[in-house]
């Protein structure tokens, strides 16, 4: 009798297999993912009032008032978020802005009070907490601070000014800039 000659591969292939089925699958214990992410900036911010009338004052009279609010909002997400904001004015003039249609910003006082809203962590400074604090603006001058922290912050304010009108100033609206910067 003739054996058929694919017999005895066919049985070992299938003898194979079974062999291949009962031996257990090596697992890893453990397994690694790489996960990555960005947490998003921006920039630092300063936000003022456009405008604000201070009302009106007699040649020689002091006139006082509010700017309004004054905020920075810091989105930069640093490890040391801390940044300083500046104020300075520039002179107050009326008409063709001779002598005595002029005020020196040596005679505009300012102070920032102290913060009305704050966001975030670390340690915010004002400039001039009460107005016996005022400083003049004959030169810039720092109004609010933060001073250490970290991540996303805002800090809000309401300065006030007060300007000493000279008794040789003339009559008529006298329109200035104070500027507020933030580093």
């Amino acid at each position: 009798m003739k054996k058929p000659l694919l017999a005895l591969p066919v049985a070992a292939a299938a003898a194979a297999a079974v062999v291949a089925l009962a031996t257990p699958a090596v697992a890893a214990p453990t397994g690694d993912t790489v996960v990555t992410f960005t947490v998003a900036t921006a920039d630092l911010n300063i936000s003022v009032p456009p405008a604000v009338n201070l009302g009106s004052v007699f040649s020689g009279g002091v006139l006082t008032g509010e700017l309004g609010t004054v905020k920075v909002t810091d989105s930069r997400a640093a490890l040391a978020a801390t940044w300083v904001t500046t104020v300075s004015s520039s002179a107050f003039t009326t008409g063709s802005g001779t002598a005595e249609e002029t005020i020196s910003p040596a005679l505009v006082e300012y102070w920032s009070g102290q913060a009305t809203a704050v966001t975030g962590t670390g340690t915010v400074v004002p400039g001039q907490p009460t107005q016996t604090d005022a400083v003049s603006l004959s030169a810039p001058r720092t109004a609010f601070s933060k001073t250490s922290g970290s991540g996303n912050n805002s800090v809000a304010w309401a300065p006030d000014v007060r300007i000493a009108v000279p008794a040789t100033a003339v009559g008529g609206t006298y329109t200035g800039v104070i500027t507020h910067s933030v580093a």
